[in-house]
């Protein structure tokens, strides 16, 4: 039994394909980069998935450690590398920190390096009503694509290029390295064809041979209901592509939602103060409010305490991506007149008077601070 679980470090099942666990490491490796990633966790969990790819992304060391538990087979010790559990003769093999993005690992005839384009980060304003109901909007970006008119290649036509002898079209070769370990193979990027595997033979005057341009592009989003301030709407591949082979980027849309002249919001709920005539709350009455969905009317009890919340269910914000919704929450407070004439004084000290019994709390505070 193995001392460490690499399937569940990679969230893969044991039966996953190569390309499957290339594609979880790429992403776990991108999330949990060090110099992306700066929580204390990151980088022992960084180790940690490099330590599980250079393992189940090499076929051999993968069939090893599936019937012995060990990359290296049943000792769990490389022959030329003693003591150096998981990295087999050395630190051979490649060099799992040169590029984090690459499609790494061992074998010549290998597929050229794949990358992975950097994402593009923004910010999008939107209104309150637009973060409750959702809406579709086309902004404008600038970003890396590749060029079409050579498809990526750098070539004119696409098709002006020949194989690269150095690495015979693979875009890798191996380095030997002699050190104190001893004799290290590394594989790296080839230097003759700038790790493209292709020797241009006449250049795509669109792009100048570089096989990508920068343009401004026109993208549009589709914001989800119940979305809120502080949230990152992540749309896959809508960001760079790659300056080689590889996937593009991601487009990250962190949402900043203008306050409402009315409304506050909490989570899936809405919330604000409704001032109301102190006569309404003693005497009691109907009164109409704004909701997210048009109007509705309250039904004020009479001697309704002010700081009384009313809480209107199912009135709210939509939960993300679910068919469920927040409440509604109506605190009531008491509005007094700012100025009374003679007779509404008079009136209130024959009222205040004939209830002078009726006030159980205040007559509570007074006996207990004699």
């Amino acid at each position: 039994m193995a001392e460490k679980d690499y399937y569940s470090i990679l969230g893969v099942d044991k039966k996953a394909s190569q390309d499957d666990i290339k594609s979880a490491y790429r992403k776990l490796a991108k999330k949990y980069h060090p110099d992306i990633n700066k929580t204390p966790e990151a980088q022992e969990k960084f180790k940690k998935i490099n330590e599980a790819y250079e393992v189940l992304g090499d076929e051999k060391k993968r069939a090893n450690y599936d019937q012995f538990g060990s990359a290296e087979g049943f000792s769990g010790f490389g022959g030329n590398g003693g003591g150096f559990s998981g990295f087999g003769g050395g630190f051979g093999g490649f060099d799992i920190f040169s590029d984090i993005f690459s499609a790494f690992g061992g074998g010549q005839g290998r597929a050229n390096v794949m990358e992975q384009g950097e994402d593009i980060n923004l910010q999008m304003t939107i209104s309150f009503e637009d973060a409750v109901f959702g809406c579709k909007k086309d902004i404008s970006i600038t970003r890396i694509e590749k060029c079409e008119d050579c498809h990526g290649t750098g070539a004119k036509n696409g098709t002006e290029y020949t194989t690269c002898p150095e690495c015979n079209g693979t875009g890798r070769v191996r380095y030997t390295q002699n050190t104190i370990f001893g004799t290290t193979i590394r594989e790296g990027g080839c230097k003759k064809c700038d790790a493209t595997g292709k020797i241009i033979k006449e250049k795509c005057s669109s792009c100048l041979g570089k096989g990508y341009k920068k343009v401004n592009k026109i993208v549009t989003v589709k914001v989800p209901a119940g979305i809120d301030d502080g949230q990152v709407l992540r749309m896959a591949g809508y960001g760079n592509a790659p300056y080689k082979m590889g996937e593009n980027g991601d487009l990250n849309l962190k949402i900043k939602v203008q306050p409402h002249k009315i409304f506050t919001r909490n989570g899936y709920d809405v919330s604000f103060d409704l001032w109301l005539p102190f006569t309404t709350l003693i005497l009691g009455g109907k009164v109409e409010i704004p909701t997210l969905n048009g109007k509705t009317v309250l039904d004020i009890k009479e001697l309704t305490q002010t700081g009384t919340v009313m809480r209107l269910k199912n009135k709210g914000i939509k939960y993300l991506n679910r068919e469920v919704y927040g409440d509604m929450l109506v605190t009531l407070k008491a509005e007094f007149p700012k100025s009374l004439d003679k007779s509404t004084k008079e009136t209130l000290k024959a009222i205040a008077n004939q209830t002078d019994g009726n006030y159980v709390k205040f007559k509570k505070f007074i006996d207990s601070s004699k």
